[in-house]
């Protein structure tokens, strides 16, 4: 890490978190409306088109975190508050580490949310998936 660099803590990557969550939560809702209006108002059996609309809600959380961090480091919600996901070298995430990351993340969770409490522990500032995946999370 260079000298002009300053990692990003625990506080303000978990507000990017919250903005990005409250994005995904209103794609989602619109989603899940639309699917309910192709059920007819919950009329009838809408239990596969139910499950298509879970599935893909599902499939946008995961392409929306891993596509933005390998294509531009950072999520809406880093956008906003100026902090980008970057690897160790200071360059942008491959492809491998954006997924890598995605899957490390979850384990940071399970992990009793320790994986991301390590943000704001360590002097370096990276939570778990970002040693696992080889990235830090800077100021721009």
């Amino acid at each position: 890490m260079s000298p002009t660099t300053r990692p990003a803590g625990f506080w303000i990557r978990f507000v990017a978190v919250l903005i990005d969550s409250f994005v995904l939560i209103v794609v989602q809702g619109l989603l899940f409306g639309a699917g309910w209006i192709l059920v007819g108002g919950g009329m009838g059996s809408g239990t596969p088109i139910r499950g298509a609309v879970h599935l893909f809600g599902s499939l946008i959380d995961v392409c929306y975190r891993v596509v933005f961090h390998w294509m531009w480091g950072q999520t809406l919600g880093k956008m906003a508050l100026q902090i980008r996901v970057v690897s160790m070298d200071g360059g942008p995430l491959s492809f491998g580490q954006s997924v890598g990351r995605y899957f490390a993340a979850i384990l940071s969770a399970l992990l009793l949310m320790i994986g991301f409490i390590m943000a704001g522990a360590r002097s370096d500032k990276r939570a778990l998936h970002d040693l696992l995946a080889g990235t830090r999370v800077e100021h721009i």
